[in-house]
Order: C-alpha cells, then structure tokens, then sequence
C-alpha cells in the first residue's frame, strides 16, 4: 500500500532535477553568450577607437604637410618678392646714375672742340706714335699693326692726369691696356687712358683738367718689350684720332 507514494515522489524528485539542470544549462548558455556578445562589442569599439585614432592622426600629418608647404610657398614668395625689390632697385640705380651722368655733364659745361688744345697726361717720351694710315711695329707681339693711340713712357707710380675737363664714362679692365679709364669731353670728344693703377675717380665723376685720374702700372703682357708707358687715345664720335694734334 506506501510503495505508490515513494515512487510518484521519486518521480516528482526526478523531474525537478532535471528541470534545474536544464534552467541551469539555459542559463550558462544564456551567460556565455552574453559575456561572448559583450567581448565582440568591446573588440568592435576597440577597434573603431583605434580608426578614429589613425584618422585623425592622419588628417593631422596632412595638416602640417600643407602648412608646411603653405610656409615653403610663403618664404619662396617673399624671397621672388625681394628679388624683385632689389632688381628693381638696381635698375632704378643705374637710371639714376645714367641721368646724373647727362645732368653732371650739363651742368659742367663740358665742351671741347677742334681749337682747344690738351695738358700731357703724364711727364715722358712718346715711344710709339699714333698711326693709322699705316701699319707700324709692335716689339712686344713681333708685328706690324695699326696704332690708334699715343704710347708714352713713364716709371711706375707717376701721376697721371686728365687732359682736359670731363666726365668719367667708364672704368674698364682690358686685356691689352688693362685698367682703362675713358672720360667724355663734350661735342663727340672722348680721351682714353690705359695701364693705369689705384684710379682715384669714378664712373660719373665730373673731373677738371690736371685732375689726377691715378697711376702709371707695370704694362701688360702686351707692351712688355716696350716698357712702363701711358696709352693715351683721342676719339672724335668713336673715331681714333691724332691726339698730337690736340696736345700743347
């Protein structure tokens, strides 16, 4: 008669267990799958952190390579600017030198004509005369050719002086006459004085006659043979000519 009870409360006891062992099973599984759910999400934000982070770093690479290459343009710009600035200036320089070059000659009264006569620009002997008819001998080169200037001697460190009043054109270093002074005289005239040394005038100086331009120098290779000498060339318009015929 008590056996039917014991079993059905087996039963009941059974079925309990296995009840909770499957709600315990549901919820491991309910668990792990919650747990796996939430380290998926936290390795997706991970990883979209780390985009952000590589984008943004990027974007500021790009940023200070363009400031960088605005600056380079900014200093090229400036330096074109400056460049421009002194070319400018350098032009605006050599204008002005040309007009007061034209202004000094007018305001001097610069003019020297056929009747004026010129001061010898050095103390010494004519050892080559001017020669443009024909052709005439040349020691050092060893040959005939023309002459378009007096070659006077003088010892190194003479004086040597301008003509007549004038103003400096130019300052020349040549190869055969070496440092070449050439002064304008007025109406065409122009006299021209090589192998000079410490010039003591410049380009655009007004200079009155007498005036020491600078010094006799050791001559060039061109005149070596013939010695220490002033070369000393009269133009009329461009032209060479006898400046015997002007010298007192």
């Amino acid at each position: 008669m008590n056996k039917k009870p014991e079993s059905s409360n087996k039963r009941k006891g059974v079925t309990a267990g296995v009840v909770v062992c499957f709600l315990a099973a549901v919820a491991a599984v309910g668990a792990y799958t919650v747990l796996n759910y939430q380290n998926r999400v936290s390795e997706k934000l991970a990883a979209a952190e780390e985009e952000n982070k590589e984008a943004k770093s990027a974007v500021e690479d790009s940023t200070q390579t363009n400031n960088l290459i605005f600056n380079a343009d900014d200093v090229t710009d400036e330096e074109q600017t400056e460049e421009d600035a002194s070319a400018e200036e350098t032009e605006t320089k050599e204008d002005e030198q040309e007009e007061s070059q034209e202004t000094a000659g007018e305001s001097a009264n610069v003019s020297f004509s056929a009747e004026d006569k010129l001061f010898w620009p050095v103390s010494g002997d004519v050892i080559m005369n001017y020669s443009m008819d024909q052709t005439t001998y040349f020691a050092t080169l060893d040959q005939y050719k023309y002459n378009p200037a007096l070659i006077i001697s003088g010892a190194v460190n003479d004086q040597v002086m301008a003509a007549a009043d004038g103003i400096v054109k130019s300052i020349d270093v040549l190869t055969e006459t070496g440092t070449t002074v050439t002064i304008d005289m007025g109406n065409g005239y122009e006299a021209v004085y090589g192998q000079l040394k410490e010039v003591a005038v410049k380009s655009g100086d007004y200079v009155e006659a007498q005036t020491i331009l600078g010094y006799v120098s050791e001559p060039t290779k061109y005149y070596s043979v013939e010695g220490t000498n002033l070369y000393f060339e009269i133009r009329k318009e461009g032209q060479s000519v006898n400046p015997l015929e002007y010298l007192e």
